[in-house]
């Protein structure tokens, strides 16, 4: 689908988003300082367009999320047929509808073979979708008489939403500062971050030095109080964080011993993102939760899904009633467009081309960035990026004060037609599965020029 260029009166809407509009996650202060955000209005394939007919590769697929890329007219159909046929029911009171039952069955189908993850809770987004999680761990652990259990583990950096049980789980930037969090019964420990705590170290040895301060907490808090660690596989908005291979299996190891649960946090790494359908599967782990949202639908409608082990499922199911969930959980017409999503997904077999084509192609091109004088090292999983910035290459130290390099890279990035989006002082990508071999060096050309600019303007 070739998208149309709308005619809007660009200046009327700037001033409407100053006046009226709070953006999430940015610094509303500067942006009606500089008379509004950048405003996109159309997009085709990886490419975006602003109001001023600017074009941009957007290396960040939205938020992480378009990964069979923009403008896809089976999606555009698929909702227009729902929205005719049933635009809303709800899966309350045992009500529901074709396209929510059929998208559970087929998420369930795509889950690893043995893996006993057969049940499926639905929301609206990632945050929704971990919160759901700390509700069914908790009562899960009351319904199998250990009430004790209610604590829960994550990992410094890590981002698992913004509503009040989410971004406790989390533990990134200043959200827990703004909010008083986290709440009660929410612990962390340092993130398996070779670049920043296992600088010299030999990988392998530092992702089972990593595995064991989970369990290093858990007997700190007592494993009778511990109901589930939980993690991305891949760190996603900490700066793209990739653990050593021996990481997962010995958390999954720790976590068995313990009798914890292990959540699973998919909503980065899922649909094919990291070159597996699920995070979990090239990490080399098999969690007892997966909580799944953004690739779900290519962000094309809000939807996310809780996978939930058959062990885990049963109590709940044969309690009878349990008192959770959305307006819009298993929106029909949300399903449906994830449905046809995962058709898209499987049909171009996406995940297989960035595990075997794509996903090398970008981690070789990428390897070309680290000799710019202030890229400290480039990590990538897949179709994820992440490049260092540092003031000195051979101590890691950072640029002063904190922020700042990452800051002025996203605008130089902006200025060359990219979006790359700064994560404290790490550059970050995950363009969309779409992207191709020519769009790549087209891409990190493009981030070349920008970090040649940065650099140069970090010396003055």
């Amino acid at each position: 689908m070739t998208a149309m260029r709308p005619n809007y009166d660009a200046p009327r809407l700037r001033k409407l988003d100053v006046e009226h509009h709070i953006h999430p996650f940015s610094n509303n202060r500067e942006l009606a300082d500089n008379g509004g955000g950048r405003i996109f209005s159309r997009a085709e394939g990886v490419y975006i367009y602003d109001l001023d007919n600017r074009r941009y590769l957007d290396g960040m697929a939205g938020l992480w999320c378009v990964n069979v890329g923009y403008g896809r007219e089976a999606l555009v159909e698929v909702a227009a047929r729902q929205m005719r046929e049933l635009p809303y029911y709800s899966s309350f009171f045992g009500g529901t509808t074709p396209p929510t039952v059929e998208l559970a069955a087929k998420l369930v189908e795509l889950m690893p073979k043995g893996s006993g993850l057969d049940h499926m809770l639905f929301a609206n987004s990632g945050s929704e979708a971990n919160d759901t999680v700390v509700r069914l761990v908790r009562h899960y652990f009351n319904l199998v008489g250990k009430p004790k259990k209610k604590a829960f583990i994550a990992r410094r950096f890590g981002y698992h939403g913004s509503t009040m049980a989410s971004g406790s789980l989390g533990n990134w930037g200043i959200m827990h500062s703004q909010a008083d969090l986290p709440l009660p019964g929410f612990h962390h420990v340092a993130a398996p971050y070779g670049f920043e705590n296992g600088r010299g170290k030999d990988p392998e040895a530092f992702g089972l030095e990593a595995a064991r301060w989970i369990e290093a907490k858990i007997l700190e808090l007592g494993a009778e109080n511990v109901a589930a660690v939980i993690g991305e596989p891949v760190q996603g908005a900490g700066g793209v964080i990739v653990p050593p291979r021996s990481y997962w299996p010995e958390v999954e190891r720790i976590c068995r011993k313990h009798e914890v649960l292990l959540v699973s946090d998919e909503v980065i790494c899922g649909f094919g993102r990291t070159g597996n359908w699920f995070g979990f599967e090239t990490l080399g782990f098999t969690p007892d939760i997966a909580t799944m949202a953004k690739g779900l639908s290519s962000g094309y409608m809000p939807i996310s899904a809780v996978a939930v082990h058959e062990r885990i499922a049963k109590p709940l199911i044969d309690e009878g009633y349990w008192l959770h969930g959305f307006t819009y959980s298993g929106h029909p017409v949300a399903a449906a467009v994830a449905l046809k999503n995962i058709e898209i997904l499987q049909e171009e077999k996406l995940p297989q081309k960035v595990k075997t084509d794509t996903g090398p192609y970008f981690a070789e091109k990428l390897q070309t960035l680290a000799k710019n004088p202030i890229v400290g090292e480039v990590r990538t999983c897949g179709l994820l990026g992440g490049i260092e910035l540092v003031a000195d290459k051979a101590t890691g130290k950072r640029f002063e004060p904190a922020g700042r390099a990452g800051s002025i890279c996203r605008e130089r990035c902006f200025a060359h037609g990219l979006v790359m989006r700064a994560s404290f002082e790490t550059m970050v990508l995950s363009p969309p599965l779409t992207i191709t071999r020519a769009q790549i060096d087209e891409l990190v050309g493009a981030a070349a020029k920008a970090l040649d600019d940065t650099a140069a303007e970090l010396k003055q």
